[in-house]
């Protein structure tokens, strides 16, 4: 006899199948400090760790995916969705200096589909994987009625750990410095909502073949974000890291800006390298000015690092080895006590 829980669009047991499929993923991400597995009420790390710190600060940051889960659900394509929340959780903890210890998430669906669901936890697990981080623990909810059966949405949170005088800061920028842009690998996961609506708005399918791309309009609009967590982290340990950025909704400028003093400029010259196409491609398909693109998109930087000079040939070296471009895109220069700002000089290349 079907319940009535059932009967309104809640289907109980579909959410423990789903659970029971993503076990093996999740598992995989497990680090030696969780104690117990999925299931549970909550999820338990042991914190004992902390006492070989001599000041432990932790650090939280919790975030969503946005509109790029449309195109996923479009294409009906679901394992990557959980690399975008994964990048844009650690990312944003990893710039303070912190280690990104575990990560919990939260799906809301129309209806639970397991097969789907545990897709896009393997994803999590995956980017948690290759973060460093355990997937702890999350949440599905099943809203018929509030959400079609194919819709979904993805947010989570994430915990890490920083000696506190080791913590990131734009109080570590001082005048002379050099700003290291970290290639992003894509669009990431901002901005979909213009990027949707200028492809949508010029009839192209996602299924249409860019030359520019190499491949699928789709396929380049769900390259999963980079996660860099273990990469910067690799990074403060062997040089002289001031300041680091995570480029997302706001753009270059803005994000950066957020690490810069007052009393301090950032020269960026936009000579110093040439955007991914899909860059060019939304700006010139959309009639996009520069101002709005800079603003919304990455422009083809997914974090930058602020370092003294000497340090940055070493860091170009250290990312490079580990598989990610890197170069001075700009420097800082002393202003007579103006607000921080961000100057973007030039046209790119």
């Amino acid at each position: 006899m079907t319940s009535a829980y059932a009967a309104s669009g809640v289907d109980i047991d579909a959410g423990d199948q789903a659970v029971s499929l993503m076990a093996a993923h999740v598992a995989k991400s497990r680090r030696v400090e969780v104690i117990g597995g999925i299931g549970g009420f909550a999820g338990l790390f042991d914190a004992s760790a902390l006492k070989n710190y001599r000041h432990p600060v932790l650090a939280t940051s919790t975030d969503g995916v946005g509109t790029k889960v449309a195109v996923a659900q479009a294409l009906d394509v679901h394992h990557t969705i959980g690399w975008d929340l994964v990048g844009m959780l650690v990312d944003d903890l990893v710039v303070t200096g912190a280690e990104p210890l575990f990560v919990t998430d939260y799906i809301a669906c129309g209806k639970v589909v397991p097969t789907r669901i545990a897709e896009i936890v393997r994803g999590v697990a995956e980017a948690c994987t290759a973060a460093g981080a355990a997937l702890l623990g999350g949440e599905t909810a099943e809203h018929p009625g509030l959400m079609g059966e194919d819709e979904y949405d993805i947010a989570g949170a994430t915990v890490g750990v920083v000696e506190k005088d080791a913590i990131l800061s734009a109080e570590r920028v001082v005048a002379g410095d050099v700003v290291l842009a970290l290639a992003s690998s894509g669009l990431h996961s901002n901005g979909y909502s213009l990027v949707r609506k200028v492809f949508a708005d010029a009839g192209w399918e996602f299924e249409r073949q860019v030359p520019d791309f190499g491949r699928s309009l789709g396929e380049e609009l769900l390259t999963p974000t980079r996660v860099y967590a273990l990469d910067v982290l690799a990074l403060i340990r062997e040089v002289e890291i001031h300041a680091m950025s995570h480029i997302t909704g706001g753009g270059f400028a803005g994000n950066l800006v957020r690490v810069i003093p007052d009393g301090l400029r950032v020269e960026i010259e936009r000579s110093s390298w040439t955007p991914p196409a899909v860059f060019q491609v939304v700006q010139q398909l959309g009639g996009v000015s520069q101002p709005d693109i800079e603003a919304t998109l990455n422009m083809g930087v997914g974090m930058a690092a602020i370092l003294p000079e000497a340090g940055a040939q070493a860091a170009i070296k250290l990312l490079a080895e580990r598989g990610i471009d890197a170069w001075i895109c700009g420097q800082t220069v002393a202003t007579d006590g103006e607000p921080a700002s961000v100057e973007l000089r030039g046209q790119h290349a």
